[in-house]
């Protein structure tokens, strides 16, 4: 290989430096995209920090400064911050994905996404997980469901709405606890069906006053 001229050393730097992403780099634009994702605004300097455990906001803002130069980040008029989901980057970043929480058992009158319900956060493909809206992840118990392939130990992505069709797989509040059933209505009332070999798991029966958490979107086979 022959060795590169000054001139061209210093252009191959410079186009060096605009088009790779480092790894700090891909870091923080997967925090800021998901951030704006599960929360619904833009995160600010402080809150960076202390997702990505740094001493110093000076970090971020060197950090910030860079992708900026590479057209990766940019402010709006409202002064939120916006990644540019460019193709150029997205091998390099995985920015195609998101990171759905994982709950645990969530209580009535519980904050459904608050800290202590999440036990883990799982990247799910945007194409799957499709913005705007929110989701979350439940794992399967029982057999109520195994009629519809959902199985004990699956995993549930979950869209989260407060409302249902008929014929809706649906995560409602039961007793302070969340149950996996299709929605039913008739007038005033709800009826959550199971779908089992099971002749133990019985239906259902409440009024229109139901709690509804979400809408099952996709069954991720446990593995």
């Amino acid at each position: 290989m022959f060795p590169l001229d000054k001139n061209a050393h210093t252009m191959y730097t410079i186009y060096m430096e605009k088009h790779t992403v480092a790894k700090k780099e891909v870091e923080l634009l997967k925090v800021i995209r998901n951030w704006f994702m599960q929360k619904g605004y833009s995160p600010s300097i402080r809150d960076l920090q202390k997702t990505l455990e740094y001493k110093s906001p000076r970090s971020i803002t060197v950090l910030m400064e860079r992708l900026k130069r590479k057209g990766l980040i940019e402010r709006n008029d409202a002064g939120d911050l916006k990644v540019n989901e460019q193709s150029s980057w997205g091998d390099q970043t995985g920015s195609k994905t998101i990171d759905i929480p994982l709950l645990g058992v969530v209580a009535c009158g519980a904050p459904m996404l608050a800290e202590e319900n999440i036990l883990d956060r799982i990247p799910i493909d945007v194409n799957i997980a499709r913005p705007p809206y929110k989701y979350f992840l439940l794992r399967a118990k029982g057999t109520s469901m195994n009629k519809k392939d959902i199985e004990e130990g699956d995993l549930l992505l979950v869209r989260i709405q407060s409302t249902a069709n008929n014929g809706d797989i649906v995560v409602a509040l039961v007793n302070d606890e969340a149950t996996v059933k299709e929605y039913r209505k008739v007038g005033n009332i709800v009826v959550l069906k199971p779908h089992s070999t099971d002749p133990d798991n019985k239906r259902i029966i409440l009024t229109e006053n139901l709690v509804i958490q979400g809408v099952v979107v996709l069954v991720i086979p446990k593995v």
